[in-house]
């Protein structure tokens, strides 16, 4: 199970000019800007929607590789990296929506709500639940990727 949800992304122009970014370890999706930094903030919606999409098929989320210089992070919404964790938490524990439910004294559709990637979600909430399963929540404020800061 990953710790992070942070993806290197691949960024190169086109014959137009534009920025193509693309996260290699999902291997499918693309998107672009007119500028570095515009493609560099569309990479955080691509990547919440492979994670969704990921999650909503029921596969296995690959493992980040690691960030190079020509490889930068790009970091999804904060909801949809601890949706992630819980989804991945629960595979790995083999524990089913009721039983997580029953053990949270929840009705089974919250844990299905918390499992849904469209469904706002409080994080207090899958909190609680990703420390159920005996994971624990943290979180580190960094610099902003250089791309990500300038237009």
């Amino acid at each position: 199970m990953a710790d992070s949800y942070n993806y290197p992304v691949e960024i190169e122009r086109d014959e137009d000019g534009r920025f193509v970014v693309t996260l290699p370890d999902f291997g499918w999706g693309a998107t672009d800007g007119a500028t570095r930094s515009e493609a560099f903030a569309e990479a955080s919606d691509l990547l919440r929607e492979l994670i969704a999409t990921t999650i909503r098929e029921g596969k296995e989320l690959p493992e980040p590789s690691p960030a190079t210089a020509r490889r930068p992070l790009v970091v999804p919404p904060v909801q949809i990296a601890l949706k992630a964790a819980l989804y991945e938490a629960c595979r790995q524990a083999g524990i089913s929506q009721r039983s997580l439910a029953r053990d949270l004294d929840v009705a089974e559709n919250e844990v299905r709500r918390m499992l849904n990637p469209e469904h706002g979600t409080k994080t207090a909430t899958l909190d609680r639940a990703l420390r159920h399963l005996g994971k624990q929540v943290s979180v580190r404020v960094g610099e902003a990727a250089m791309s990500a800061r300038h237009p």
